[in-house]
């Protein structure tokens, strides 16, 4: 669905009533945490405040607070692939000459040394590193962009800091590039239609990106963001490096540009990232950073969860909760991301009424989707009662609760269908009744009849698959080889939600429930 609104979310006061002279070091609390945070660094921040304060540019001053006191928790962080031993193994996706390709070589490695994982190697945070220089160059160009460039000219302060003024994309090093795309786009304006119109520069920008950078799967196996100078090297990227690459050239050029995600996909696996544009008229519209341009970009799969990363620290955040616990799941533990799923897809709120006893040491929940094998928490609520309302959750989706514990996403309750029209379909466990099933495919795909009526299967001979159905984790029915005919299981229990799984493969298998015989996918 088309988006209908740009949620604006800084927290800023009035510009005046914000104001406070740094000279008498009275900065707010969130400025004050942070400078105490910097530890030796503190001296670069304070050369930054100090400058705007010398100048008397109490806007430029402002920025610099805005950025200071929402730095927590923006870093660079560098991922390293390990074997089971936590040993380091060496990996350039780019000896490779395709995914594939990298696929074989893990393998081998993983046949000679155990399971292969990434895992973080070093976390470089921006308040003990950024120098005073950086945060001048960066305040600087950026002005410079809001009030020269013709489309900026209605952007508000706050929407400025959000969308223009913030220096990195994700978890990519640090590097200036404000400079080296004001030039490369310098009097793009010169040839629009509509100066004025922020989307039809967003469109000349992006068609050029586009010429010098693509996406590749390969780097779906180099875990850690690019910086500019790679990315212009390598000239490829996955999706976070096309929307960083996009985000830099737009905001070097006052574009109000930001990037949207989801953690996982609802209906396959993976996860994905995505730009979004603030247009004239106060819409947003999504696009593909070197890709496809706004008004031009469909997502492909089903959304349970749309988010938004901001620079500003969002105070609704979980971080930000009572927790009694002091570990959560990875994708919800940040503070600077938004929930924007009610402006991708139609929504519900779900409460999810729990029949086990809640553990003294647990006061959230967890609704999670089933993605690449996993169940993944893709969002988070307070538990009230042995009860817990989840907002915003999208429609004509499968869900698991679940609860946070060692580390771990551990079932809480039944998987459930969120459908269309909100209603709930509780798939409850019938033990007293069992059928015989007749399964044609692992995943989702058109449903094609012999010519004589009989359906066609699409599973491979040869290939040995186990049926198993969800109750309180995955409960193995019955392995069997498949053949040309579709592939029977007898006394398969009534009304749970079911995972057909060949031997030895990737788990990108889907889930499905059984209705009239027939696989219904989710």
């Amino acid at each position: 669905m088309l988006v209908k609104r740009f949620i604006v979310a800084g927290t800023l006061l009035a510009i005046a009533g914000f104001f406070l002279s740094c000279t008498s070091n009275n900065y707010s609390g969130d400025v004050n945490r942070e400078l105490d945070a910097a530890g030796d660094n503190r001296t670069e921040l304070q050369k930054a405040i100090t400058h705007y304060d010398s100048l008397g540019d109490s806007l430029k001053l402002e920025a610099a607070f805005f950025l200071i006191g929402n730095m927590e928790d923006h870093a660079y962080g560098t991922y390293a692939l390990r074997d089971s031993s936590e040993k380091d193994i060496y990996l350039n996706v780019l000896d490779h000459p395709d995914y594939d390709a990298v696929i074989v070589y893990l393998d081998s490695i993983e046949n000679e040394r155990g399971e292969l994982d990434f895992g973080r190697d070093e976390k470089i945070e921006d308040i003990v590193t950024i120098s005073a220089d950086y945060l001048i160059d960066q305040i600087d160009w950026a002005f410079r962009a809001w009030q020269e460039k013709p489309w900026a000219a209605n952007l508000s302060f706050e929407q400025f800091c959000d969308y223009v003024l913030p220096y990195r994309g994700s978890g990519e090093p640090l590097e200036s590039w404000r400079e080296y795309f004001w030039e490369k786009y310098q009097g793009i304006e010169d040839s629009m239609e509509t100066p004025s119109d922020p989307v039809e520069a967003a469109c000349l920008i992006n068609d050029d990106v586009r010429s010098y950078f693509t996406f590749d799967p390969r780097f779906y196996l180099h875990p850690t963001d690019q910086g500019l100078s790679e990315m212009l090297s390598n000239g490829l990227g996955r999706c976070e490096d096309m929307t960083n690459i996009t985000i830099y050239a737009l905001r070097a050029n006052g574009l109000a540009v930001t990037s949207d995600y989801t953690p996982y996909w609802a209906d396959c696996g993976n996860n994905h990232a995505w730009n979004a544009i603030l247009a004239a008229d106060g819409k947003v519209i999504p696009f593909m950073g070197a890709e496809a341009n706004p008004g031009k970009y469909n997502l492909s799969h089903k959304m349970a969860k749309a988010y938004r990363k901001m620079y500003s620290k969002q105070k609704d955040n979980l971080a930000f909760q009572d927790n009694k616990q002091e570990k959560t799941p990875r994708w919800l533990s940040g503070k600077s991301y938004q929930d924007v799923t009610a402006d991708y897809v139609d929504v519900c709120d779900v409460t999810v009424e729990f029949d086990k006893e809640i553990p003294d040491s647990v006061n959230f929940a967890y609704l999670c989707v089933f993605n690449s094998g996993k169940w993944g928490a893709i969002h988070w609520a307070k538990i009230e009662n042995k009860t817990a309302t989840f907002t915003d959750m999208g429609i004509s989706i499968a869900y698991l609760p679940a609860l946070y514990l060692d580390k771990e996403v551990v079932p809480w309750g039944n998987p459930f269908i969120l459908h269309d029209d909100c209603n709930v379909e509780k798939l409850e466990v019938n033990t007293d009744q069992t059928i015989s099933v007749s399964l044609t495919s692992t995943t989702r795909r058109k449903q094609l009849a012999s010519t004589d009526g009989v359906a066609v299967s699409s599973l491979d001979p040869g290939t040995e698959y186990e049926l198993s159905y969800f109750n309180d984790g995955w409960q193995s029915i019955d392995k069997a080889v498949a053949g040309e005919e579709p592939l029977v299981f007898d006394s398969v229990p009534v009304g749970y939600l079911y995972w057909l799984v060949a031997k030895d493969s990737d788990r990108e298998e889907r889930i499905f429930t059984i209705e009239d015989n027939s696989q219904l996918w989710w």
